[in-house]
């Protein structure tokens, strides 16, 4: 049976209104959407399911035009080639070729600069760019972005992936995130070769299985009365600081990090803004009596402080309020260092815990000791649900409540305290 070819004149093509295909023969289609617009349509069989190619809208491409772009399709189709697949290898052929200004290198500096706002802190950042330039850049930093291949990303990541499998898994991350982005901005085509799933999972082991989770040291919580009670007996802010970190649950970076202008000490609140935790939300921690005092005892030794700076230079009556960092370092208006409350730890004769380790202590204590439920424990250690229908539903953070949880677990850390007198 002859096929009808031409079946449209372009007097109807311009009169056709109503929504539906229109076949001018061949495979040809002009395709009316209504508001939608009009436009070509090439459609098609492979291996028995139906394919279809956009030509171009109707006021861009004459009929003429569609027709002829119609018949270099059906061309391929006698020559068992794929129409939409030849496209694909042209356009990719294309976007190497735009790209071909681009290395991997350039490519990482531009994300960087595109998503700076992204992140928390300039160290993050650093962090960023110089695990690419000593793990990435050596095998790919100057190759094209369009020319990268699974090849090129696993001689990067394959050669740490046993024994430093974090570290090649953040590796392998970032380079993803990179090429997401060149693809974007049509500096490359394809399927992205540093993608986890359904590709590079099936040639590199999970990274559980290649090296078991090491969990941060942690202080038993019937050891922990004790531990409080020789931690008291220590002067210094380190000591303070640590006290603190312990009764609040709180990471030691919130803690180094704490502004005077966080604490409400009316209210017994603690607001930490969003900028300075993990999950990059807002976290109020309930401030039980011991955590007050310490905060009072660290206002009054500000207060001190500021005292014998001014005295004799201003009048002894003028309200002054303490602002800076609640646990200041040896140099004025400078917080902590990071190793100061490692060192208070190691003082007390536990170099092997970590700061961290004391809110696995808390949450030990919580399950097991407490009735207290699940999702109020995990809103006090500031853990991000894992659930996003359990995070839609429960929009409070159960703050009043945590209040008792807190005061609770201040008593638990006094208990050796309270007995010895």
């Amino acid at each position: 049976m002859t096929r009808v070819l031409e079946r449209l004149s372009p007097l109807q093509v311009r009169r056709l209104t109503k929504p539906g295909f229109y076949a001018d023969g061949g495979g040809l289609n002009l395709q009316v959407m209504g508001e939608g617009g009009r436009s070509w349509i090439f459609r098609y069989e492979v291996d028995g399911k139906e394919r279809r190619m956009g030509l171009g809208p109707v006021n861009c491409v004459s009929l003429a035009e569609a027709r002829l772009a119609a018949e270099e399709a059906r061309k391929l189709r006698r020559a068992g080639l794929d129409p939409l697949e030849e496209r694909r290898k042209v356009e990719v052929a294309e976007a190497i070729e735009t790209g071909s200004k681009l290395t991997f290198d350039e490519a990482v500096d531009a994300y960087i600069k595109a998503n700076k706002a992204a992140w928390r802190n300039e160290k993050h950042q650093q962090q960023w760019k110089n695990s690419l330039t000593a793990y990435a850049s050596p095998k790919m930093g100057k190759l094209l972005v369009g020319e990268i291949d699974t090849d090129h990303v696993r001689s990067a990541i394959e050669p740490i992936w046993a024994t430093k499998t974090e570290t090649a898994s953040r590796v392998r991350g970032r380079i993803e995130s990179v090429l997401d982005w060149a693809t974007v901005l049509k500096y490359r085509m394809g399927d992205n070769p540093a993608r986890w799933t359904g590709h590079l999972d099936q040639v590199l082991p999970a990274k559980g299985k290649v090296k078991k989770v090491r969990h941060h040291a942690a202080l038993p919580y019937a050891e922990l009365p004790k531990f409080m009670a020789r931690l008291r007996k220590l002067g210094g802010v380190a000591a303070r600081a640590l006290e603190f970190t312990i009764l609040t649950c709180a990471r030691s970076g919130e803690v180094f990090g704490l502004d005077w202008s966080e604490i409400d000490l009316a209210k017994k609140v603690w607001i930490v803004p969003a900028e300075r935790m993990k999950a990059e939300r807002e976290h109020r921690i309930p401030l039980s009596p011991p955590a007050i005092a310490i905060l009072e005892q660290m206002r009054d030794l500000w207060l001190a402080i500021e005292a014998r700076r001014w005295k004799g230079k201003r009048s002894t009556s003028a309200v002054v309020e303490p602002h800076g960092p609640v646990f200041f370092g040896q140099k004025a208006g400078k917080g902590l260092s990071n190793m100061a409350m490692l060192k208070v730890i190691k003082k007390l004769g536990h170099a092997g815990l970590t700061t961290h380790g004391f809110r696995s202590t808390f949450s030990d204590w919580a399950a097991e000791t407490t009735n207290y439920p699940p999702e109020m424990i995990e809103m006090a250690l500031a853990h991000t649900i894992a659930s996003k229908v359990e995070a839609a539903y429960r929009r409070g953070d159960l703050f009043a409540k945590r209040h008792a949880l807190m005061a609770d677990w201040a008593k638990a850390a006094a208990q050796a305290t309270a007995k010895a007198a």
